[in-house]
């Protein structure tokens, strides 16, 4: 229906989906969100708030006209004081004559904020974080007004999914780093090689590998892959790393090491899953064990031969699938030159193509050479220098 006001609505709706926002980074567009909204609705505060990785409060991510707000990181708990009620309710909400029963910001109450009225910010059904305005001298928001904030959170729930995948990246990735050494340590009697690529569209997070020399001259390899991605997936996946350690020197038997990390998993890491295949070294080098626990089988390399082939060994129930499921070990004789290569699905795998194909090309690609060259003749022969969507781990071990 037109009316009058038609002309002031649309430069309203100009002002917020301006096509020259779009270029501006997360942090930038929130605060150019706030600062326009503030102006086109004459209030006195315009504030986004975001919910924090628990879920469970809201923080200022943007605010213009009461600044405190920010400086003061004020955390709003969930349901809790308009925001709050914002938040839990999934709904617009406007209240003509606040009491202080419905603020929790004590910035808003020093300032005598009187009128307020909100909408939450929403990103693929799942609130993200509220888009709050007030006004000191009473005032009546309209219908027009709403769904004037309606679209700035639109815009702005954008901008905050771009800022959370963002920052959840950077941290994901420090993560891992700090838990995967680029370089693996030097143990006598084995040439090796490690290799870790973050995912570019799936996500980080989850994939790992690890090697480490036990007391007893034995030396553990580990490949391994928590379902998911994301921090959630890498602090799992550290906690993981860290557990098979200790009970790596316990035992050198993998299949009880898996059998107690399997048991640590159902207890302290409810609903985790992961994949992983663990192998044993004997400190004269002349075999070793591995146990399977859902995960893809290594590639053996002859001494001199033309190709790889996998590891022949049961594969048991991924960790955290099954309580008490039963785990099996399979022992290969080794000698000097032999070569095996732990990897995670990320290397193989690809859209429009098996996963069978996908080893298949692996294997037809391996060559000689060291640990190093076997690490990178797997990775460019899968990967051809291009982003990957998903991790990729890899281990390379020569017998010295």
């Amino acid at each position: 229906m037109t009316t009058s006001r038609d002309p002031e609505i649309l430069d309203r709706i100009r002002a917020v989906t301006d096509a020259e926002l779009s270029h501006l980074p997360a942090d930038a567009l929130l605060s150019e969100l706030i600062t326009r909204t503030k102006l086109l609705l004459n209030v006195d505060t315009a504030t986004i708030l975001l919910l924090d990785p628990s879920g469970h409060e809201l923080i200022t991510a943007a605010t213009a006209g009461l600044e405190e707000e920010l400086q003061l990181d004020i955390r709003v708990p969930m349901g809790v004081g308009f925001a709050g009620r914002v938040a839990a309710s999934g709904e617009p909400l406007v209240i003509d004559r606040v009491s202080h029963g419905d603020l929790y910001s004590p910035v808003l109450i020093d300032n005598h904020v009187t009128s307020m009225a909100g909408v939450p910010v929403i990103v693929a059904g799942r609130v993200v974080g509220v888009l709050r305005v007030g006004t000191i001298e009473p005032r009546s928001f309209t219908e027009d007004d709403i769904e004037l904030l309606r679209l700035v959170a639109d815009r702005a729930g954008v901008a905050a999914h771009a800022r959370l995948s963002q920052t959840e990246r950077v941290a994901t990735l420090a993560l891992q780093r700090s838990l995967l050494p680029a370089r693996p340590p030097q143990i006598a009697g084995l040439d090796m090689a490690v290799r870790y690529i973050p995912g570019a569209e799936v996500g980080v997070g989850g994939d790992w590998y690890d090697v480490f020399s036990l007391p007893s001259g034995h030396v553990g390899l580990v490949i391994g892959d928590v379902a998911g991605n994301g921090l959630q997936s890498a602090v799992v996946m550290g906690r993981i790393r860290s557990a098979l350690r200790a009970y790596a020197l316990e035992s050198v038997d993998p299949a009880d090491v898996l059998t107690r990390l399997d048991r640590k998993i159902q207890l302290f890491e409810p609903g985790a899953m992961a994949t992983a295949a663990y192998a044993v070294v004997t400190p004269d080098r002349t075999s070793v064990t591995f146990s399977v626990a859902g995960h893809l089988m290594p590639v053996v390399l002859e001494p001199g031969a033309a190709r790889g082939h996998l590891l022949e060994a049961p594969v048991d129930l991924p960790l955290g699938a099954l309580p008490d499921a039963d785990r099996r070990i399979t022992t290969l004789a080794v000698s000097p030159g032999l070569g095996l290569l732990l990897y995670t699905d990320g290397l193989v795998e690809r859209r429009r193509q098996s996963i069978d194909d996908g080893i298949e090309k692996l294997l037809s690609g391996l060559t000689g050479g060291d640990a190093e060259e076997l690490c990178a003749a797997a990775t460019a022969n899968m990967l051809h220098n291009e982003a990957v969507s998903d991790d990729v781990a890899v281990v390379g071990v020569r017998i010295r």
